[in-house]
């Protein structure tokens, strides 16, 4: 395995790693219950996505306890 000729220096190392950074996570408001929620998933406190129930009520009262 071949071992570097010189040292890799502090501007390169950094330029290497601009993409390593954490983004901000985006919320949407539901338009049913107006909770905060992840854009392109169902409701956490409704259940519902694209105006549809998709979370059983199962699940919610599994939630509750």
């Amino acid at each position: 395995m071949p071992c570097p000729k010189r040292r890799t220096s502090k501007s390169r190392k950094n330029k290497r790693r601009t993409h390593w950074n954490l983004n901000e996570k985006i919320f949407v408001e539901c338009p049913r219950c107006h909770e905060m929620k992840l854009p392109h998933r169902a409701c956490l406190e409704c259940g519902y996505y694209n105006g549809k129930p998709v979370i059983s009520s199962l699940l919610k009262k599994e939630k509750n306890k």
